[in-house]
């Protein structure tokens, strides 16, 4: 599965989420959970559709095993810290730990993402771009 395939469609989603979520923010006047909200459009729909552009503009890392689990790792973490903030804004101390556990999460996505545009520049051998010799 490609990479791009992953990331378009859960941003879109995400971004649904995000705009219901403002909607009812909106609706209740209670606007305690807008930092939560905020970190779900912002990770879950900019993050993760430039990430899916990203791939889909380079087609062999887009093949790659490693983007789909940058983009699985980025998801599972973006909805683990977004329900912690979520729990923290709106009086639930409980939700430190979700929050830190997800932070970590995004942050190990974030890193992915960077070891592969970085593998990209050198060469692209972390992509898995293989070099033939010249006949």
């Amino acid at each position: 599965m490609k990479a791009s395939s992953i990331c378009f469609p859960v941003a879109v989603l995400l971004v649904l989420v995000g705009m219901a979520w403002g909607i009812e923010m909106a609706i209740s006047q209670d606007h305690s959970a807008m930092p939560a909200h905020a970190h779900l459009n912002l990770l879950g729909w900019v993050s993760l559709f430039l990430f899916g552009i990203f791939y889909h503009l380079h087609p062999e890392i887009d093949r790659s095993r490693i983007a789909s689990i940058q983009a699985y790792v980025w998801i599972v973490g973006t909805v683990v810290l977004v329900i912690g903030v979520g729990m923290v804004h709106t009086g639930h101390e409980s939700g430190d730990p979700i929050a830190a556990v997800g932070s970590l999460i995004v942050l190990l996505g974030m890193l992915m993402f960077g070891w592969i545009v970085i593998g990209r520049q050198k060469g692209g051998q972390a992509a898995g771009k293989r070099l033939t010799p010249a006949e």
